[in-house]
């Protein structure tokens, strides 16, 4: 599933750039367990061979000469509840498994022969070469994955749709948190424009690897300006934000604002409509090319805020928004 479907599904739990790992695989003789939770789209590159055969992008085990069939178990980078998974076979034609089932569990520590696995899906027929979107309906919190795949072969990619877990009164809120991090439950939730790059980078965690790994509208040819609405992870009060212009060069915005909203219970359908008259967390500052900025006196003090609505003028690139502030709990 492309980070533009149109269904959202919530964070990848499995992404790599998040910390999570392949910790063991019943067999990964032709392709690595490692190379299916990469964060980028799997490629095929014709006439490249290893030592074992063909390098195929994902993992990838031998042919199965027995009875029993081959499973990987991933780590997820952050613990959460799952809504759904993409088991995707892309550039794996002859050589896909027939059918796969997937198992979670909750372990403080890796998973061993004792762990008790909860199927989250049935055994689900898989094709060569296609993206399969399997809903999950688990309410749990789990920390691992196991894929298991009949009887062998090859999968691309995995990728775990949820939210993540965070516990937000036992966190260290003595400093100011990033209340829009991915890793603490933030979340883009509609754009005007997302053609040269997704809405759902801009809370990514670290700095961004390079041009591609932002969001980027198209050359604006028209009045007005584009945006994109944005919900914490957690209420809080925001006391600076960080916005990164950084690899936009020749297209990053002119000068972007910030409207909040101290909101429960709306869907997301309404935001866009609502946010039109939202009042200013940040006033319009103006930007600069592959640049940190970092506002503190000009944030308003505004109380809880819930979710913003990041406006650029007219148009451009922003490769990271960061807020920071403390959680509220009344």
């Amino acid at each position: 599933m492309s980070s533009k479907t149109a269904t959202w599904y919530g964070v990848n739990l499995a992404s790599e750039r998040l910390g999570a790992k392949a910790i063991y695989a019943s067999d990964d003789f032709f392709a690595a367990k490692e190379r299916m939770i990469q964060d980028q789209d799997a490629v095929f590159i014709d006439g490249k061979y290893d030592d074992n055969g063909k390098w195929m992008d994902g993992w990838e085990s031998r042919r199965k000469r027995s009875e029993g069939y081959d499973y990987c178990i991933v780590k997820l980078g952050v613990s959460g509840k799952i809504n759904a998974l993409d088991i995707d076979t892309r550039h794996f034609t002859g050589n896909y498994p027939p059918a796969a089932l997937v198992q979670a569990c909750h372990c403080k520590k890796d998973p061993d022969e004792n762990t008790d696995w909860i199927n989250i899906t049935d055994t689900v027929a898989l094709e060569g070469n296609q993206q399969h979107i399997v809903p999950v309906d688990n309410d749990r919190i789990f920390t691992h994955i196991k894929l298991n795949i009949y009887p062998d072969g090859g999968v691309a990619r995995l990728r775990v749709y949820g939210q993540p877990n965070i516990d937000w009164p036992t966190m260290d809120t003595s400093t100011d948190v990033d209340l829009l991090a991915l890793l603490h439950g933030g979340r883009a939730i509609a754009t005007n424009d997302e053609h040269f790059g997704t809405m759902h980078n801009l809370n990514l965690p670290g700095k961004s690897i390079h041009m591609g790994d932002g969001w980027e509208t198209r050359r604006r040819r028209e009045p007005g300006n584009d945006w994109v609405i944005m919900a914490l992870g957690h209420p809080g009060e925001i006391s600076a934000i960080q916005i990164e212009t950084s690899f936009f060069k020749g297209n990053f915005p002119d000068s972007c604002s910030i409207q909040f909203a101290n909101i429960d219970n709306l869907p997301d359908s309404s935001l866009a409509a609502q946010s039109l008259y939202w009042q200013e967390l940040l006033p319009q500052q103006s930007l600069k090319a592959d640049y940190d900025h970092y506002f503190k006196e000009d944030v308003l003090k505004v109380g809880k805020v819930t979710h913003i609505r990041l406006n650029i003028f007219p148009d451009g690139g922003i490769s990271r928004v960061r807020l920071f502030g403390k959680p509220s709990f009344d």
